[in-house]
């Protein structure tokens, strides 16, 4: 067995914007990212692998073929990392592109053809990381809380490490050891959606079309009345769920509201989302951290320390050493490196698994 310390993580998330990749090194206990890539899908592949999140023709042949190109676009990211590793890697940890996520009816499914990748990258593939979670009656997520733990927490330091990507999640490290969290519902993939159909814009940069608007009162009530918010953990959702017409039919509700009043309330949903979920988690927590795309979102980012009461620091996971955008990639390594090292990746408390599994699946190169 290759026992090199280096580890490539690749991410392509609910946003649907690309891939982002990290190299790590996991020697001698540490956590370290040695580079960072981002590939962005072709324009053709993201409309497909947005088209597979629903119901639609021939969806078979469909997902194969969108697979075969995730996978050419995944070894293009391992090509743009290797030059930095300066020695063999031990593997590539591959999260896939999830178009389906059914723990409830026992399964999910993330698009990848993890055969594919080892044939290009000539590299160990560990992929398929959520399905054990779920045969062990877990909701196969959310997995980033273990990593978060081990490369975030602090001993006798309450903490919530906040991941806002398409879905927003929290991790409660509680300072003691233990850990709790969920999927809190919609991140940045309902605003996503409104400016696209609005403006043309894959995404509000830094929140800008959002802090043009006001929150709508009656809107943001509505939003609010959606089941899943009620639910209690553990849980996880994903467009299954929050997508384009659970969206209509909340406007429905409420037709007069303007597109950038619209904007501001989908925004001020996803901070008071999260910030209940913290609140509901711990009374005592201390500071909170922020990545994925969402920290790059400033009026999120004041709606989020607004609904804290003002009380609690919210800030970029940056201040701890990783930049937000490379914290997912940079857990799906770590738990690559779990799984070589036969060691468990998921955390019973937060999916509600029967107890400590090894998470994924090898695809030698």
């Amino acid at each position: 067995m290759n026992t090199s310390s280096l580890y490539i993580g690749l991410m392509s998330g609910t946003s649907l914007d690309g891939v982002d990749g990290v190299l790590a090194d996991f020697g001698n206990g540490t956590i370290r990212t040695i580079e960072a890539a981002f590939v962005p899908f072709p324009a053709a592949l993201r409309a497909e692998l947005m088209a597979l999140q629903a119901k639609s023709e021939n969806e078979l042949e469909r997902e194969a073929i969108a697979a075969n190109g995730l996978a050419a676009a995944y070894a293009q990211c391992v090509q743009a990392l290797l030059p930095a590793a300066g020695g063999p890697v031990a593997a590539v940890a591959v999260h896939g592109q999830t178009i389906r996520h059914r723990p409830e009816l026992g399964f999910t499914r993330q698009t990848n053809n993890p055969a594919l990748l080892a044939e290009l990258a000539g590299i160990d593939v560990v992929a398929d990381f959520r399905s054990r979670d779920i045969a062990a009656g877990g909701q196969g997520a959310p997995l980033v809380p273990a990593f978060h733990e081990a490369a975030f927490g602090k001993p006798g330091v309450a903490r919530a490490v906040v991941n806002i990507g398409g879905i927003g999640n929290i991790s409660v490290l509680h300072g003691d050891g233990r850990v709790t969290g969920y999927d809190t519902g919609p991140g940045n993939v309902l605003i996503d959606l409104w400016i696209s159909r609005n403006q043309g814009k894959a995404y509000d940069a830094d929140g800008a079309w959002a802090a043009t608007g006001k929150v709508d009162a009656t809107l943001l009530e509505v939003l609010l009345d959606e089941p899943y918010f009620r639910q209690p953990a553990p849980k996880s959702t994903g467009r299954d769920l929050f997508h384009d017409e659970w969206l209509d039919a909340k406007l429905a509700q409420c037709p007069d509201v303007a597109p950038a009043d619209v904007q501001a309330t989908l925004t001020r949903l996803t901070a008071i989302t999260i910030a209940r979920a913290i609140r509901d988690e711990s009374a005592h927590v201390q500071a909170v951290y922020v990545c994925g795309g969402g920290a790059y979102n400033g009026t999120l980012l004041r709606d989020l320390a607004q609904e804290l009461g003002g009380k609690v620091p919210v800030e970029s996971t940056a201040v701890l050493g990783v930049a937000p955008n490379r914290v997912e990639a940079l857990a799906f390594a770590w738990l690559g490196y779990r799984f070589m090292q036969r060691e468990p990746g998921n955390l019973p408390a937060v999916t509600g698994a029967k107890g400590l599994r090894i998470l994924g699946a090898l695809y030698p190169a």
